[in-house]
């Protein structure tokens, strides 16, 4: 792993975007704000059991929230990478746990350079990204030959609504004070929200589904209000945000060298989002497709 300087952080293409995040992980109680049943979700159709004893990598883990959960699942290692300052929280989390066997770094996940590990994950970041196959091919070189990726990303199927009413909202507040956007914008937003969603989990069974945004909301439905809040935060406080078509992901998986052929899955979550995942080709040393996978990355962004 390489010596992170901290002036890289001003000078990263994501610096705006990490310190927006961090005003966001930052101003949260100390615990993680999933649940573990959300978790296993996103990770599915991964097995967590199956880490136990194994080296895991998040790239992009904000406050720690998602490693507080992964810790449980016993893996050998766990390193969190953030370029923002939302590694402080995520320290904080990780010594709460009571637990040595992970640790956090502050770096450029785009840049991150490791040995590898048996598993890779990155959750909700790379639509953040300036460049997000350039992300998505660090989540591959980060893998060591055999191991395992994932990743989630916002869809741009099933966002319509967010893209054509929200979007426009999210450019104007991602310029203002963070307390702002969150008390006085995210806050009643949320509330609306807060109530369509519970209405619609009333609802008799396999109605509410088909309204706008229904699955989701009937998922994010069992959850209390400050979640609401800190997902509507989320969306308006990043100056970057992109949503991400299902073709675009299968090129991703189908250019780069690093993917072994037969091993990828993209997963529809909840109607407005993909999970997508695979293997790393098992052949070690073959810096051919190294370089062939790193050049793909450049032309591509």
């Amino acid at each position: 792993m390489r010596n992170f300087k901290q002036d890289e952080v001003k000078t990263s293409p994501d610096a705006k975007t990490a310190a927006a995040f961090s005003s966001s992980w930052n101003n949260l109680p100390l615990g993680s704000i999933y649940t573990k049943d959300q978790v296993e979700d996103w990770f599915a159709p991964l097995d967590l059991n199956d880490l136990k004893d194994k080296e895991v990598l998040e790239l992009g883990c904000g406050g720690g929230n998602l490693m507080v959960h992964i810790l449980d699942y016993g893996p050998a290692k766990l390193v969190g990478v953030d370029l923002g300052e939302s590694v402080v929280t995520a320290k904080n989390n990780i010594a709460a746990t009571g637990k040595n066997n992970a640790s956090v770094l502050q770096d450029d996940l785009c840049t991150f350079s490791s040995e590898g590990f048996d598993l890779v994950y990155c959750i909700g970041v790379l639509h953040h990204l300036k460049k997000p196959y350039e992300g998505f091919c660090s989540v591959l070189r980060n893998t060591r030959p055999g191991g395992y990726f994932h990743c989630w990303v916002y869809a741009y199927e099933g966002n319509s609504i967010i893209r054509l009413c929200v979007e426009p909202l999210r450019r104007l507040c991602s310029k203002l004070p963070w307390w702002l956007t969150k008390y006085f914008v995210a806050t009643p937003l949320a509330a609306l929200y807060y109530c369509y969603a519970k209405t619609l989990h009333l609802l008799p069974a396999g109605i509410g589904e088909h309204f706008p945004l229904g699955t989701y909301s009937l998922w994010i439905a069992k959850r209390e209000f400050a979640f609401f809040r800190h997902v509507a935060f989320d969306q308006l406080v990043t100056p970057q945000t992109v949503y991400i078509k299902k073709g675009t992901i299968e090129d991703w998986l189908s250019r780069n060298d690093l993917v072994a052929p037969g091993t990828t899955y993209i997963i529809q979550r909840n109607g407005n989002s993909w999970k997508f995942g695979g293997r790393r080709t098992s052949v070690a040393g073959k810096k051919e497709a190294v370089g062939t996978a790193q050049s793909l990355c450049n032309n591509l962004n």
